[in-house]
């Protein structure tokens, strides 16, 4: 076969056969150091020779000694070698959960709460990990994690989503996110200390876009408590909820966790009491069975910790 074909392939042992006959320089030192039968390493050169479509040996004395050509291959060889080295070092990495790509979705308060701080831990104690993030939020995570594009994804039960024991995933769960009431500073409710949901069914609400998990969640609150509320406004981004709310448009449900550092002026948070209090539970899914892959066991590991002192902090 001549060097240059699409089909050439290389035994790699039989380099190895190669590479002792250059450093011991008979074959019958070679197959002694090999363990191998003298015609068993004739056999590997003259499969080799075939393989490569190039001569490697000529007569030397008692002996044999290397073609030009021969040289030129070993000299490629020591370069696969390495590389081959390289690789079974990442491949004792990778089975160790130090080395290898993890690709992460979230929808945008778990990146900032959980996610963003968990890859900090991730690149002190795992720096060799690859980690992408993508902001998305469900259905579409789903749709990516199912694809591959996905390993692993924060989501939130809501209505219409996987159930608990969906079996086509694994699932770690992470923390409760309740919800609060956001109020403009001037409302005639904002005086109380908690309030209950009916009590603001006649008044105008802000919520999120057309679809998504918070959304759902809050209507269905909003239905289980008797009304539908009337929405006066949709936005696509808590601070464009709080901007509305602080300017008195009406009143909207907001995680914990989406709640900024500091609350813009004309804004209050009040608790829901009674049994209509909603929450959305934030959990890790990876596609099922794949929650113990060397890579993704230290990263829900992070996320996991993370999401513990979450829940942990001062209130």
């Amino acid at each position: 076969m001549k060097p240059f074909s699409l089909d050439f392939t290389i035994d790699l042992r039989r380099l190895r056969v190669l590479r002792e006959l250059q450093a011991r320089g008979t074959v019958a030192a070679t197959a002694e150091a090999l363990h191998l039968t003298p015609s068993a390493v004739s056999q590997q050169i003259t499969n080799l020779s075939r393989e490569t479509g190039i001569p490697l040996l000529t007569p030397q004395g008692r002996g044999v000694r290397l073609t030009p050509q021969a040289g030129l291959l070993l000299d490629h060889a020591a370069l696969v070698d390495a590389q081959m080295e390289r690789a079974r070092a990442d491949l004792a990495a990778f089975h160790e959960g130090l080395v290898g790509r993890v690709a992460i979705g979230g929808f945008a308060t778990v990146i900032i709460h959980l996610i963003a701080p968990a890859l900090i831990k991730l690149r002190k104690t795992h720096p060799r990990l690859d980690v992408s993030v993508l902001e998305v939020e469900a259905p579409e995570c789903f749709t990516r994690l199912n694809a591959g594009d996905l390993d692993l994804i924060l989501t939130v039960d809501y209505p219409g989503g996987p159930r608990r024991q969906d079996p086509r995933y694994g699932r770690r769960d992470l923390l409760h996110d309740p919800f609060l009431v956001a109020l403009p500073s001037r409302h005639p409710l904002a005086q109380r200390k908690t309030l209950r949901l009916k009590e603001l069914a006649d008044h105008p609400w802000i919520m999120g876009g057309s679809t998504g998990p918070c959304r759902e969640t809050a209507l269905a609150a909003c239905t289980s408590a008797g009304f539908s509320p009337e929405i006066r406004h949709r936005t696509g981004s808590w601070p464009s909820t709080f901007a509305l709310v602080a300017a008195g448009c009406g009143v909207s449900l907001v995680p914990q966790l989406a709640l900024p550092s500091e609350l813009p002026r004309g804004v209050v948070l009040r608790s829901l009491a009674g049994s209509q209090r909603p929450s959305r539970h934030i959990y890790a899914a990876t596609r099922a069975g794949a929650d113990g892959f060397p890579t993704l066991v230290p990263v829900l590991e992070a996320i996991t910790r993370t999401a513990r002192e979450w829940s942990d902090r001062p209130k």
